[in-house]
């Protein structure tokens, strides 16, 4: 089951790459005059620079579970790695976290400036409703048109960008700050579980899933994301800077509000093991056909990168 999963994962990961690679092509799209050099390039670098690309598999997999059209579900995933690459440009930056490596690269203000990356970050989550909103998607407008409204909403004050701002918060910005267990779990919740939920419940939309399929489906991206978090944090505390590809230790010197932190390393792993096995419960009344879903669950506890 491992080395299917790893397979699959790896095959998303080589048709979004693919996907993306044609879209940010130096070709003007219907209404656009031209697409800067600087800009164009500073994008791709964002998008092209590899990673797991965890949240178009997940949308293509839960979609594949109800049987949808895999290239649908790679035009969503595509879009949706739009705004994940643009949250991690602007995330990098100077006034957020400072980071100067990447997935093993410099980071987009580095390897250009710190103007052309908020504008490739701004480029790339507009590019991501554009994407959204073609035909290719769905044929079906009302259903490209609640894909847009989940996104968005996933995306912004309710969800991603919210929960950054709640951190930024919680690290004392604004003046002292004393989060509880319940306030850390709210800002991981939306700063990076939304958008590992928005992926489950759109492949489930895609699919045209019944309501009872929906209700487990969205139980199952809850728990991952938040799996996803505390191993993120976990990683952070013990992973390597090299296997990781990105600075580690970081969390701790900026005060940052995590479950390890709040729970510390022992508990906040337990709280893991539970999400996992809560993820797979989930799924129990789909069978074997969710067994790429629930190998998923696993990955994101036992990842070292």
């Amino acid at each position: 089951m491992a080395d299917q999963f790893a397979i699959r994962l790896e095959a998303a990961a080589a048709d979004t790459q693919a996907l993306l690679d044609g879209l940010l092509a130096d070709t003007c799209e219907p209404g656009e005059i031209t697409r800067p050099q600087r800009l164009l390039a500073a994008m791709r670098h964002a998008a092209l620079g590899g990673g797991k690309r965890l949240r178009p598999f997940l949308l293509i997999e839960t979609a594949a579970l109800f049987d949808s059209r895999r290239e649908r579900a790679l035009m969503a995933g595509a879009a949706l790695e739009c705004v994940h690459c643009y949250s991690l440009v602007h995330d990098d930056l100077p006034a957020m976290d400072n980071d100067d490596l990447r997935r093993g690269r410099p980071t987009a203000h580095k390897a250009f400036d710190e103007a052309t990356a908020i504008l490739a970050g701004d480029a790339l989550l507009t590019f991501a409703f554009d994407l959204m909103a073609r035909e290719a998607m769905h044929p079906d407008t009302s259903t490209r048109i609640a894909l847009i409204r989940d996104l968005a909403r996933a995306s912004g004050l309710g969800g991603m960008a919210g929960g950054q701002m709640l951190d930024l918060a919680a690290e004392g910005r604004f003046g002292k700050a004393a989060l509880k267990e319940n306030d850390v779990t709210t800002l991981q919740s939306m700063k990076t579980g939304a958008l590992i939920l928005f992926a489950c419940n759109a492949g489930a939309l895609l699919g045209n899933a019944d309501e009872k399929a929906r209700v487990a489906i969205d139980r199952y991206g809850r728990a991952i994301g938040q799996a996803f978090q505390i191993a993120d944090d976990l990683l952070d505390l013990e992973g390597d800077a090299a296997v990781v590809g990105k600075s580690t230790g970081k969390d701790a010197a900026a005060g940052k509000a995590t479950l390890p932190a709040l729970l510390g390393r022992d508990a906040a792993a337990a709280r893991l093991s539970a999400l996992v096995r809560d993820a797979e419960t989930a799924l129990a009344r789909f069978g074997p056909k969710a067994d790429m879903l629930r190998a998923a669950a696993r990955f994101v506890a036992a990842r070292k990168a």
